[in-house]
């Protein structure tokens, strides 16, 4: 049976209290709501939607605010409803089946694997992520949990998330931040048996800083987030919390140090000794000199506690990008770390030196990424070219090895399918793969049923995922340009938008100069000779860092051309991406666009996300799709490395293009005497028998515990 842990009581206890302001025959509602095992159980949506679809969307998909908010009338009408009852009533049936399965793995619940990282994308009610990571790591805990893995992870409750987005008529982004509530989240403050809540403390920069606990179940895996925003902190200590990113290098520094530090701190508050500690990216690095510290305090010599901590931690990076590998200056880390590194019993000096490729460089700053790689067992990139790409980056650590064995591995990213895959879709796979697929899904055997369904009954589920796309694009596009103060005919255009039958293509992500969105303008002419042929619509989305200024002049540049004929019936910029919006635009596009430049893209998830349903990709040979694309599966773009910037942007420009109009369109239109686009459809079923089984996260996740996790793994 799965252990109890710290925290499950005060959510017990949580829902308990809204039980109790709702009528008996909703109760199980209120239990429902604080684990978000609802997000990815069938229907699971549909049932708290169903109280009051409007107020559902005013308060972000939050289940508890919608319990808290719904009016008496719209409660009372729940409570009658014999239809949701019984859903409520399965719901609650398959979360207690669900909890009380034994776990499995190579780790106990008594020393479960500790996942740490700076983000995490479970769902858009809990803003707690900026991107990919983020996403990536609420998939891992997801399948985690269906997987029945001990694991518990740690985070940070930043108490205003990430930044919002609009923009502007001219293009230009605009950021601003919400104030964020955790008792209005489906969360609870862990409690010591006196009622007080559970903290710790980590000296940083010259004070001790306190923080509490914040609990989130997620399925069978509990999310732990440790939150500064306490009145015995100062002022500054308090902000460390504050936002996910903040651009200022003393206060992220400080955030990495309470999530690693405190991080490990926070699990052993909470009687939780982990088997061993992930580092998903180098934000958390610093987690391995508390461990240390506490083998230090069992008696064990400095260097003796630093190798008994590497050997429990391992790594992932996931970028290649500078930005990602954040490096800090010596007197920084020296301030920062002075009572964490005295408490160890170590010279400062020591611990730069281990986050500098060459120790002996007194110019060199400390890197983050290189004190993760030098105090870990194992490191991976998250896809097969990232792995070669990372052993070249970081070669310099093993000076005396090849480039081929810098000890790097790669373990592909994988997406969790029951998160993503459409309503439409999934009816359609449980009649044709069996109810049980989703269990079997990293079994390519699964996927040989495709052939099986009839060329309609895909093409309608395409159709009609495609057309819920197009009702959203239609009201959302029109919002957001009343937002950008357009004129009136824009906004009219806007509600008459789109075509449910148009091909449509997606670009959505976060934005950043490599991702390439400024190919789709590199030749206007082009661009806007094939919108004038009305058979292309594109659905384009993504936030750039508040302080990359360069990325926010690309999608500038893409307004430019928003006043020219034909664009503002078959373009829209959505605002303010998040992962409310990306599970609509992965559904309905019919071809998704990744236009990174090499070797720059890591992975690129997100493609993995539309092959699911029935999305076909045109990406460049780049992160995930080098492995991926087989010729009969997409479309791809040339993925090698290029000397010449501005010359490699001209040809992929081009060549993106020429696939567009010489492939893409003619495949989506050519019809038979049924209507229906044979050879499109051929290359979606190539797409989902090669693509879902090999990039799913139950592949991913048992990778990571046949090659990272089990116990012998280990490096030189």
């Amino acid at each position: 049976m799965m252990v109890v842990v710290r925290g499950d009581e005060e959510l017990a206890g949580r829902a308990a209290d809204l039980a109790g302001r709702l009528p008996e025959a909703l109760e199980p509602l209120a239990r429902i709501a604080y684990n978000y095992r609802w997000r990815w159980y069938p229907g699971g949506k549909d049932v708290f939607r169903s109280i009051d679809e409007g107020r559902w969307e005013l308060c972000g998909e939050n289940p508890v605010r919608l319990l808290q908010e719904a009016s008496g009338e719209a409660l009372a009408r729940a409570a009658g409803d014999r239809a949701l009852l019984a859903r409520a009533a399965s719901l609650e049936d398959a979360f207690a089946l669900d909890l009380g399965r034994a776990s499995v793995g190579p780790f106990s619940p008594g020393r479960p694997i500790a996942f740490l990282c700076a983000e995490y994308g479970v769902h858009r009610s809990l803003p707690i992520y900026s991107g990919g990571l983020g996403v990536l790591a609420g998939d891992l805990l997801k399948e985690a949990s269906d997987g029945a893995l001990p694991l518990v992870a740690v985070g940070l409750m930043y108490r205003q998330g990430y930044f919002r987005q609009r923009l502007e008529a001219s293009g230009w982004q605009q950021e601003y931040w919400v104030d964020i509530d955790p008792e209005r989240l489906p969360a609870a403050l862990v409690r010591a048996p006196d009622g007080r809540p559970v903290t710790i403390t980590v000296p940083i920069r010259g004070s001790e800083v306190s923080a509490q606990i914040w609990r989130v179940a997620v399925g069978r895996v509990p999310l732990f987030l440790l939150d500064a925003d306490l009145p015995e902190n100062g002022r500054l200590e308090r902000w460390i919390t504050s936002q996910l990113y903040v651009a200022d290098p003393v206060t992220r520094l400080s955030q990495y140090v309470l999530l690693g530090v405190g991080g490990v701190r926070a699990l052993a508050a909470l009687g939780i000794e982990p088997g061993l500690v992930h580092l998903n990216e180098g934000h958390a690095a610093f987690a391995v000199l508390e461990l240390a510290r506490e083998e230090a305090a069992r008696g064990a010599s400095v260097e003796a506690a630093l190798e008994a901590a590497r050997q429990r931690t391992v790594f992932t990076t996931h970028t290649p990008v500078a930005a990602g590998n954040e490096t800090y200056p010596r007197e920084l880390v020296f301030d920062t770390l002075a009572g964490v590194s005295g408490e160890l019993g170590v010279d400062p000096e020591m611990i730069v030196r281990l986050g500098r490729q060459h120790p002996e460089d007194g110019a060199e700053p400390f890197g983050t990424t290189v004190f993760s790689l030098r105090m870990s067992r194992s490191a991976n990139g998250v896809s097969r070219r990232h792995g070669g790409v990372s052993r070249e980056m970081w070669r310099g650590l093993w000076p005396e090895r090849p480039v081929d064995s810098v000890p790097i591995t790669h373990v592909t990213n994988g997406v969790h399918l029951p998160s993503w895959v459409g309503p439409p879709m999934r009816r359609l796979l449980d009649r044709h793969l069996g109810d049980d697929w989703l269990w079997r899904a990293s079994d390519a055997a699964t996927w040989e049923a495709l052939d099986r369904i009839p060329d309609a009954e895909l093409w309608e589920a395409r159709r009609e995922q495609r057309a819920e796309l197009v009702r959203f694009v239609q009201e959302r596009s029109g919002i957001d340009r009343l937002a950008e103060r357009q004129p009136r005919a824009g906004i009219e255009t806007a509600a008459r938008a789109f075509d449910p039958d148009v091909l449509t293509i997606g670009f959505a992500r976060r934005n950043a100069t490599y991702k390439r969105l400024g190919l789709l303008t590199r030749d206007p002419g082009r661009a806007l000779a094939l919108l004038a042929g009305r058979r292309v619509q594109f659905v384009l989305a993504g936030k750039a860092h508040p302080s990359d200024e360069e990325a926010k002049r690309v999608v500038q540049e893409l307004f430019r051309v928003k006043d020219a004929p034909h664009v503002a019936e078959h373009v829209v910029y959505l605002h303010d991406y998040d992962l409310g919006m990306a599970p609509r635009l992965l559904r309905g596009c019919d071809v998704w666009l990744n236009l990174p430049r090499p070797p720059m893209e890591a992975s690129g998830t997100s493609g993995m996300k539309a092959v699911i349903n029935g999305g076909l990709n045109l990406s460049t040979l780049d992160g995930w799709w080098a492995e991926a694309y087989d010729g009969t599966n997409g479309w791809a773009l040339p993925g090698e490395v290029h000397p010449d910037a501005v010359a490699q942007d001209e040809r992929d420009a081009a060549a993106l293009f020429d696939l567009l109009e010489q492939q893409v369109l003619p495949a989506f239109y050519g019809r038979d005497a049924d209507g229906l686009p044979r050879s499109w459809l051929a290359r979606i079923r190539a797409s989902m028998r090669t693509l879902a089984p090999a990039f799913c996260a139950g592949r991913m996740l048992g990778d990571y515990i046949e090659r990272i996790y089990a116990p012998t793994t280990t490096r030189a």
